[in-house]
């Protein structure tokens, strides 16, 4: 059984086992060990994922204990070897979960319950990963602009020149933006629009995704980039609230990048089963049920993050925005492109 995360558990030096054998799966949820336990490593807030455990437990009576780690996954897991618990990791940010599994923490698993319900553009060709959630990196636009699309590239349009907001270019959320943007214009290209963009801003590149809200209610900006999930929160927030009030002052669109077949950009919430996972058949029990139709749901309702899975219901605020048409550029493309991103953020000083 885990022990208590303040506790701590052994730690050890990693050794250089042979790679693990690769977990299989049926068509059908694997069948977890009754009055069983699985051990869950995340960086996902309480908030968010506790809903999800709950629903699980309730269902197949199997106990989750969830080690909240905020920073420092890659160092616990090194750490502990082949003496970690870790059963099921789940992290936010595809880069987050690549480097996991660079790093030999991860095992593959084969399961047609994830393939079938789960894109192949998003999760690993070998079954290393699994997206269990969306978050789209949408516009934010002023109620009563005369605008109805958009694409990323017209950030840099001169038309917007002072009228931009958006949180710091440093911020992974913005730097898989700009990653992607590198995989589908070049380097070249997208320096030039970086420097474009930064040229249109209202004001610095900084706070955080609902300061762009704030910023377009209080007129210093009229559109910015930030997730879409972000606005369920807030139109969904207290009536006369402050959050309300920013929510109700913007109108949502799904950017598209301007290339043949581009979609909108997003990234994901990710889970894998550990490498040495003590409990292999519950892990997988786990992470089939996160993308089954109740989960999918929770996820849409109680996070405001879009389905993985096609056809789950979703949030009235979030439905309002449309159809999400994702962009098919593969996400391990992006993440390929992420240190270059944040170079020419620096280079072209987007921050300062």
């Amino acid at each position: 059984m885990l022990v208590p995360a303040c506790a701590g558990i052994l730690l050890v030096a990693c050794g250089g086992s042979a790679p693990a054998p690769t977990a299989t799966s049926g068509g059908s949820s694997a069948a977890p060990t009754a009055g069983g336990e699985v051990n869950l490593y995340t960086t996902r807030e309480p908030a968010l994922v506790q809903p999800l455990l709950d629903a699980f437990t309730a269902s197949s009576g199997i106990k989750v204990n969830t080690v909240l780690l905020k920073d420092g996954l890659l160092e616990r897991l090194g750490a502990e070897g082949e003496r970690s618990v870790a059963d099921v990791l789940m992290v936010v940010d595809t880069g987050n979960m690549l480097d996991l599994v660079e790093a030999g923490h991860t095992r593959p698993l084969k399961s047609e319950v994830l393939e079938a319900a789960i894109p192949a553009h998003l999760r690993g060709a070998d079954g290393q990963w699994f997206a269990m959630s969306l978050r789209d990196r949408v516009l934010y636009a002023d109620k009563d602009l005369d605008l109805e699309s958009f694409h990323y590239e017209d950030l840099a349009d001169p038309q917007w020149k002072g009228r931009v907001c958006i949180r710091s270019g440093q911020h992974p959320y913005n730097t898989s933006l700009f990653a992607a943007m590198v995989a589908h214009h070049g380097v070249e290209a997208t320096e030039t629009w970086l420097r474009g963009v930064k040229a249109n801003l209202a004001r610095k590149a900084a706070g955080g995704d609902r300061d762009v809200a704030r910023d377009i209610l209080a007129g210093i900006c009229d559109i910015g980039i930030a997730n879409a999930y972000y606005v369920g929160q807030m139109k969904n927030a207290e009536p006369g609230s402050e959050q309300r009030r920013w929510g109700e002052a913007i109108k949502v669109i799904r950017p598209t990048f301007d290339v043949e077949g581009g979609g909108t950009h997003v990234n994901i919430s990710a889970a894998a089963l550990a490498r040495h996972a003590p409990n292999r058949d519950n892990a997988v029990a786990l992470m089939e049920y996160l993308v089954s139709d109740a989960a999918q749901s929770l996820y849409a309702r109680a996070n405001y993050e879009y389905p993985v899975k096609a056809g789950v219901e979703l949030d009235p605020v979030v439905a309002s925005f449309g159809p999400l048409e994702v962009d098919p550029l593969p996400l391990t493309e992006v993440v390929a492109n992420r240190r270059t991103a944040s170079e020419l953020v620096d280079k072209v000083g987007f921050d300062n």
